[in-house]
């Protein structure tokens, strides 16, 4: 019996779509769907026969497992309790988006312990997991309505060509499948990039759409300096922070990204294109260190997200911060150790800022001392 195909585009309610992919899946159907790199079959992770019938599909090898199609970011915990630095950063950057991130699966109490046995063995028969949260608007939808994971593999046969439209799936599987979803071409056309993620290394496992220089930047530490209209306090702190950072690392300033550290500021209250104080550039200068090239820029959602250290200049800015952005509550921290505010020296005499900048060196001399530097990955290819 030919599969059913459903013509996302043509629907009327895409509500629809997503309720009859959801249905297919609980009643352990085997599903076609569209991520934005290639098409994937799908099966409920709480389905046994489903899954075998996948395996069968799919004529996948026994050692080759497959990947876990998971709701956001914040449920890997689940099912990889304790998860390196490492992972929790690329995982923090990558998703929703086209990378599969490949961890160690033996831990006792992830909740990969409740699936049933076979599909254990079907997605972490080799004591790793892949976990993907793709972008595709269908996959978040169908993954947030239900329930458990979904078994999640690239719409071909093994060892063939990625299929890249509805109409290609259902030319190479026909009745083998119960349901496509057809959504034409997929956004990139490409598979994801694999990675296997060590406590302190990368390793590719297969490389795609997002390409190894790319990740070696999606990898870095990202350290965030935070006032109000980054002019003075925050851009002082992120050129005085990356030059204790070079001098720990043995690199000059201009290095640092290569050596995997981004150092950023911005502001609460920042609009965008200012440069820094006449009097934050002057004294930067006496220290040999230069902000004439200082860009300001507000505080976005992207770089909240992304950074591994967000400082403030004050209590009141990290309050600010959090209660816009309360997921970096953990990495969000008073900026001198000591708990003390740096006060604002806008308008000030040269004789406040400099005392500002003293200020702020001699709490980050604290904070760099404190860095675990080892985090820093090495990224290799299978």
């Amino acid at each position: 019996m030919p599969p059913v195909v459903i013509d996302v585009n043509s629907a009327e309610d895409s509500r629809d779509v997503v309720h009859r992919a959801v249905q297919s899946l609980v009643e352990g159907k085997i599903t076609a769907i569209p991520t934005e790199t290639v098409y994937g079959l799908a099966a409920s992770a709480l389905k046994q026969a489903a899954v075998a019938r996948l395996i069968d599909v799919k004529g996948r090898r026994e050692g080759n497992p497959f990947a876990l199609a998971i709701k956001s970011a914040d449920e890997a915990d689940d099912y990889v309790p304790h998860m390196p630095a490492l992972g929790a950063r690329l995982a923090r950057r990558c998703w929703p988006g086209p990378v599969t991130l490949v961890f160690d699966g033996s831990h006792p109490d992830s909740v990969l312990r409740q699936l049933p046995h076979n599909v254990q063995k079907a997605v972490c028969g080799q004591g790793t997991v892949g976990l993907r949260v793709s972008a595709h608007p269908l996959v978040t939808e169908i993954s947030r309505l239900i329930a458990g994971p979904l078994v999640l593999t690239s719409a071909n046969r093994s060892g063939e060509r990625d299929l890249i439209t509805g109409r290609e799936v259902v030319q190479e599987f026909g009745d083998e499948l119960d349901v496509v979803l057809d959504d034409g071409r997929t956004q990139y056309g490409q598979a994801s990039t694999v990675v296997r993620v060590h406590p302190d290394r990368l390793q590719i496992l297969r490389e795609g759409i997002v390409t190894q220089s790319h990740l070696r930047r999606l990898a870095s530490l990202v350290v965030v300096m935070v006032c109000t209209g980054n002019t003075c306090r925050s851009p002082m702190a992120a050129i005085l922070l990356r030059r204790r950072l070079a001098e720990r690392l043995g690199c000059d300033l201009h290095e640092l990204e290569d050596r995997g550290v981004v150092v950023a500021s911005a502001g609460l209250n920042a609009y965008g294109g200012g440069g820094a104080a006449t009097e934050a550039v002057q004294l930067m200068n006496e220290r040999g260190l230069d902000l004439s090239d200082h860009v300001s820029q507000p505080l976005s959602d992207r770089l909240a997200k992304h950074a591994d250290l967000i400082f403030t200049m004050t209590r009141s800015h990290r309050d600010m911060l959090l209660a816009q952005w309360p997921d970096a509550a953990g990495r969000t921290f008073l900026v001198s150790p000591d708990g003390r505010d740096v006060a604002d020296p806008i308008g000030g005499s040269r004789e406040v800022y400099a005392a500002c900048a003293k200020q702020l060196d001699a709490a980050l001399e604290h904070r760099v001392a404190d860095l675990d530097l080892n985090i820093l990955p090495t990224i290799s290819k299978s």
